[in-house]
């Protein structure tokens, strides 16, 4: 059995939750690697021997960043879209189509090295674990494409056949319904672990949002939903009644949309990228975590509303635009992830979770929001080993 022992932490994040931390930091500390798992935690004048051993020099070491929630299977950019929303048009979402028509006539090669890319960018800052969603096929044999490459990259997929009506259903959204909860369910299902819809005006009603979502329950599928993000609506309240894992965006809440959260085991995940890109009011953070709501921190990595694949600049807009703590935006990165994707193998370090972490160029958390856009990265584990 091979084992590492990551010596000389100034400050360690474990995300344990014990006395009143929700981070757990332990200061002075070691942390013991055995076959990809963390075996042990503890101060680091007690470290047990190993057989190799990293000392990082007083840097703070945190859980590898949950990313989860991102769109990487797709072909093409939408620059042009993001530079005419800084002149001052608005989001609308009516842009995807333009990517699904670039994804449908990609390779598969164009495709696999697009994802392959996004997620060697994501890894190298910080992210050691990633939901990844089809959404740019819009067919059966396009939706089944995508995941099936994107399962490749990840377990955590996510089939998103609704996630606008393609144009050539423009006239007909029922049928289109109809074939998302039919053949291409049926093609997608055995490639995903998730199915979404993107419940907004302009996309799917909360009428065809549950018809899908619960076919794609009688499936096998876990729950998440993009919800209230152009404006107040029934997707937040939905994706509750539907025992959703993660509503994602929740831009604009009522005050029964938070209570619904608050009472439920559904994680909002925010998406300041999206804001921070379309120019739209970021949520009202404060306002679910008063609430008792359990909030996790995502990219949206996608070419139209939020082209960005750094969790460390998502952290950052949390603290400066969404009035979260340094340590309530990094536990969202990480503990809040893997909650939306009801994991308890990531988001944190103690005994029997993955050793997947991040060596900080710098001595707390703190610096994550504190030195914005900075490569403070040092180096990444994943299952326990240096990438």
């Amino acid at each position: 059995m091979s084992s590492l022992l990551v010596d000389n932490i100034g400050e360690l994040v474990t995300n344990d939750g014990r006395g009143g931390d929700p981070l757990g930091v332990r200061r002075d500390a070691a942390l013991l690697i055995e076959d990809g798992q963390v075996a042990w935690v503890g101060p680091a004048r007690y470290a047990p021997a190993a057989d190799r051993r990293l000392d990082v020099g007083g840097a703070a070491v945190l859980p590898g960043f949950v990313d989860s929630h991102a769109h990487l299977v797709f072909a093409g950019d939408r620059a042009a879209e993001f530079a005419a929303r800084m002149a001052g048009e608005p989001y609308t979402g009516g842009g995807i189509r333009t990517t699904v028509g670039a994804t449908r006539a990609a390779t598969d090669d164009d495709l696999r090295a697009t994802v392959g890319r996004l997620r060697a960018e994501m890894l190298r800052q910080g992210t050691t674990t990633v939901e990844i969603k089809s959404g740019y096929g819009l067919s059966v044999t396009e939706e089944a494409r995508s995941l099936r490459i994107a399962a490749e990259f990840t377990g955590d997929t996510t089939f998103l056949g609704a996630h606008v009506v393609p144009a050539e259903y423009a006239d007909r959204p029922d049928d289109y319904v109809g074939l998302v909860c039919g053949p291409m369910l049926a093609a997608a299902a055995p490639y995903a672990r998730w199915i979404d819809v993107f419940c907004e005006r302009g996309a799917f009603d909360a009428d065809h949002a549950r018809a899908i979502l619960a076919c794609g329950q009688a499936a096998g599928l876990g729950v998440r939903l993009h919800a209230n993000q152009l404006g107040p609506g029934p997707g937040v309240r939905l994706g509750v009644e539907l025992g959703a894992a993660s509503v994602d965006h929740c831009t604009h809440l009522t005050d029964a949309d938070v209570d619904a959260l608050a009472g439920a085991e559904t994680v909002a995940t925010l998406l300041p990228g999206a804001e921070f890109s379309t120019r739209s009011p970021y949520p009202d953070t404060r306002r679910l975590l008063d609430a008792g709501v359990t909030v996790a921190l995502a990219t949206d990595c996608n070419p139209g509303s939020s082209y960005t694949t750094s969790m460390p600049f998502c952290v950052a807009l949390a603290v400066r635009e969404m009035r979260m703590t340094p340590a309530e935006a990094v536990w969202a990165a990480t503990a809040g992830g893997a909650a939306a994707l009801r994991r308890t193998d990531v988001g944190r370090l103690t005994p029997g979770a993955r050793a997947d972490l991040v060596v900080l160029d710098a001595p707390t958390h703190l610096h994550l929001a504190y030195r914005p856009g900075v490569p403070l990265i040092r180096q990444v584990l994943h299952n326990g080993v240096p990438r």
